[in-house]
């Protein structure tokens, strides 16, 4: 017959985990967790952030080659405002300043962005035109902004 009070005992040979440091070990793995997790998020926040500036990219490319496409003389590569300036922070006449209201033309919307674009005459040498394409989104309400500029000249 076996004992009883033998078998309650605990002998040195026993090994084994106590509780406390099931709990520690636990605690660290938890803490891994969380930083694992939190880069995640700001890696989705990065890959959108990116995804927003290559559209925006796309968007401005697309009407650069638009516009230089276009004949010299075309209303839409006119300096309609006469102020000269080639991008939206250059024009002093409003009360808000860097705006698509500063355009030369009306605004093209394409989705979440807009579209501008600004031409100034003989800013880089005598019979060229500065086209300034400048696209704004808002990225978690911040807004954001990518510009091209091309240079156009007269040709005969």
């Amino acid at each position: 017959m076996r004992n009883i009070a033998h078998d309650a005992k605990r002998t040195d040979t026993e090994v084994g985990f106590t509780l406390l440091e099931v709990i520690v070990a636990i605690a660290i793995l938890c803490f891994g967790i969380l930083a694992v997790a939190s880069m995640q998020v700001a890696s989705i926040r990065g890959n959108a952030l990116s995804g927003g500036l290559t559209a925006a990219n796309t968007w401005a490319g697309d009407m650069i080659e638009k516009l230089t496409r276009l004949p010299w003389d075309d209303p839409q590569l006119q300096d309609t405002d006469g102020d000269g300036a080639n991008g939206l922070d250059d024009t002093d006449f409003d009360s808000n300043p860097g705006t698509p209201d500063d355009a030369d033309h009306p605004p093209v919307t394409q989705g979440a962005y807009t579209i501008c674009w600004n031409v100034a005459e003989g800013v880089a040498a005598p019979q060229t035109k500065t086209i300034s394409v400048i696209v704004t989104w808002l990225d978690h309400g911040v807004e954001k902004r990518v510009s091209i500029r091309n240079i156009i000249s007269k040709l005969g």
